[in-house]
């Protein structure tokens, strides 16, 4: 089948891949691998027989490459949905599915109105107790070099880890220069502490003094304001005063342990004790 757009490199691309997952075969126990098909009779009897341009240009021999790559039970609508992607219809690979088990160079089974297609299982090498031993031992082999690599990445990739979260050269020196900053000027405030030096100015300390006397006079008036209207409200009220106020989410200064009187008299201390100095 030629796609009558830019040539065959779709089927190409099929015929390729089939052909490298299922068409290398293991020569004597050296570990050569070589293009031989692995198939016997029918199947390698026909990939010998075909050029390229046959290979490439028909989809009965690439849906019988792909049956026989694949060597597990399918039923039409598999194979289509692999090769639809390079431009194979069903109804096509159907009709080549059909002719394939007609001619006897694949198997078929039918399930009510489906059928399901299978290579044929006497074409391929069965490897004997022997071989299916050696097979077992080298996979085992295999398995245990796959975990010390694994092993191996893991081990890396926790250095390579740790490694990121290092501080860079340039980072440490920019923390050392920032810390020495905060350090000098810590000193220097310890040098004017130690002094006697007056670090706020009398004018701030007296507007900062100003701004809490506003602040407290202002508790004490919303906090008269709420007693009143609370008092007017629970005056004939049935219900009890405590569930009353959980009821409606109140919070007296007592309960998240404020006293405005202390408060209040955090100003005066601070007055008394500027007196004494």
């Amino acid at each position: 089948m030629e796609d009558r757009k830019g040539g065959c490199g779709p089927c190409f691309a099929v015929m390729f891949a089939g052909v490298a997952a299922g068409l290398w075969r293991r020569v004597g126990t050296e570990g050569f691998w070589s293009w031989k098909s692995p198939a016997m009779g029918l199947a390698e009897q026909s990939l010998s027989s075909y050029t390229y341009d046959s290979l490439l240009k028909s989809v009965f021999n690439l849906t019988f490459l792909f049956i026989n790559q694949q060597n597990r039970p399918l039923n039409s609508q598999n194979v289509a949905d692999s090769l639809q992607k390079y431009n194979l219809k069903k109804a096509s690979i159907q009709k080549a599915l059909d002719s394939l088990a007609d001619s006897g160079k694949i198997s078929f089974k039918e399930y009510g109105k489906q059928k399901i297609y299978l290579a044929r299982q006497d074409q391929f090498n069965i490897p004997n107790n022997e071989e299916l031993a050696s097979m077992k031992e080298e996979n085992a082999k295999l398995q245990e070099h796959l975990d010390q690599q694994k092993k191996a990445i893991t081990e890396v990739e926790g250095e390579i880890k740790s490694l990121q979260s290092n501080l860079t050269l340039e980072q440490i020196h920019d923390k050392e220069a920032k810390l020495r900053k905060e350090v000098k000027e810590m000193e220097d405030k310890l040098v004017k502490l130690r002094g006697g030096v007056t670090l706020v100015r009398p004018e701030e300390k007296k507007a900062v003094e100003a701004m809490y006397s506003e602040k407290i006079s202002l508790w004490r008036r919303r906090k008269r304001m709420f007693k009143d209207l609370w008092d007017a409200i629970t005056e004939n009220s049935p219900k009890d005063l405590k569930e009353f106020k959980e009821e409606l989410g109140i919070e007296y200064d007592e309960d998240v342990g404020v006293n405005l009187q202390s408060v209040s008299e955090l100003l005066q201390h601070g007055k008394k004790r500027a007196r004494g100095q």
